[in-house]
């Protein structure tokens, strides 16, 4: 007799990967009633995150504690004690996290009883059948949202900026900025490093210099922001009108054009969320340690993170930016992140090597008049 495809029960094996073990509750063809979620005492954090992706979505979460994540023998018998209480429920194994012996282990005693096992393929985000194997495989629907896909690979908070479309005003200055990015790169750093000395000094920047005074290219920069309404010139200071604009004038303007290319793309590709300034929080005993994402997408229910930069690189600062990318991806993007830097200014050549080897895509100065067309590529790829 073969066992039924649909579950009303999931035994879920709990390891540091965890998207895995939420895509198929996700999606209607798969969602189950009730979770359980093996797990080893060194686990129980990841338990939680993913609690907190279930229960509000109605599913019962049930924990069966392992005493060892790595003794076959012992999971075996655990397991095979599990399913006694769930004898005659149609329960499904979710095969794909956990140790090596929790997945065999689980494996075997799921197969020798008759019991649905699946597996969530890391690459594809495709639902296999490995019992019965009679039973088509199928895409998963990509519903999983940024908060919680975040929330899932260890934020204990997370806060997006707002997500409201691109003003028209904004828009025009950026495709300016961007249509002139080769002549302005160097007023654009001038003009970000005055923005960001403003901070303390009531939304007032330090007097402009005198070696700008015959700078046209920096005052046509100037008059651009200006129609745009984010500054004026107030006793040869910059005066914002609030720190929205200020933000906008330090670099903010790149962050929203990329913005806005990913929302111009979004029904094009089935982007299925994507936001800019997030702030997320993660507790670690009795530390907080804050990250910051310029923008970040979900993409056939993988993240991309990408960072803007209008700043000019001194001494190695290149490579800064770069691994703390790098590091960014692995604390909270999980395996399958993608990552991309986006910069006013060119990096160094020993700086394009090293992305290259941290595989981190980078898009500079005079082609970000291509960028849409080259994130679509790079989501398109990825694939």
């Amino acid at each position: 007799m073969k066992p039924p495809c649909k579950a009303d029960i999931h035994l879920v094996l709990i390891s540091d990967q965890v998207l895995p073990n939420i895509t198929p509750i996700l999606d209607d063809r798969f969602k189950p009633k009730q979770v359980i979620l093996l797990v080893s005492e060194d686990k129980q954090k990841q338990a939680d995150q993913l609690e907190k992706i279930y229960r509000p979505r109605g599913i019962q979460v049930v924990r069966w504690s392992l005493d060892s994540p790595w003794d076959i023998e012992l999971i075996r018998d655990e397991v095979m004690d599990l399913m006694d209480k769930y004898e005659n429920k149609a329960i499904a194994l979710n095969a794909t996290c956990g140790t090596k012996p929790m997945s065999i282990a689980a494996y075997e005693v799921f197969r020798s009883l008759n019991k649905a096992i699946f597996y969530i393929h890391p690459e594809k985000d495709r639902l296999v059948w490995l019992y019965p194997d009679s039973k088509s495989g199928a895409d998963l629907a990509n519903k999983i949202k940024l908060k919680e896909y975040l929330i899932a690979h260890g934020a204990d908070e997370v806060k997006v900026g707002h997500t409201s479309g691109v003003k028209p005003a904004i828009r025009e200055l950026t495709e300016t900025l961007i249509g002139n990015i080769k002549d302005y790169s160097s007023a654009l750093s001038t003009l970000n490093y005055l923005a960001g000395m403003a901070v303390e000094r009531r939304l007032r920047s330090p007097e402009i210099g005198k070696d700008k005074k015959g700078d046209y290219k920096f005052w046509r920069l100037i008059d651009h922001f200006q129609q745009a309404g984010l500054l004026r010139i107030d006793n040869n200071q910059l005066l914002f009108p609030d720190e929205e604009a200020r933000f906008m004038v330090n670099g903010g303007w790149l962050e929203m054009y990329v913005y806005a290319c990913c929302l111009n793309l979004k029904n094009k590709l089935g982007i299925q969320d994507v936001a800019r300034s997030i702030e997320i929080t993660r507790k670690r005993g009795k530390e907080e340690i804050m990250n910051e994402i310029d923008i970040g997408l979900l993409h056939n229910n993988r993240l991309y993170l990408l960072e803007c930069k209008t700043k000019k690189y001194k001494y190695d600062e290149g490579s800064e930016v770069l691994y703390k990318l790098d590091s960014l991806r692995e604390h909270i993007g999980g395996i399958q992140a993608r990552t991309m830097l986006i910069s006013v200014n060119r990096l160094k050549k020993h700086n394009i090597n090293r992305a290259k080897e941290l595989k981190i895509n980078y898009c500079m100065n005079t082609d970000l008049k291509n960028l849409q067309h080259i994130i679509k590529k790079w989501l398109e790829n990825s694939r």
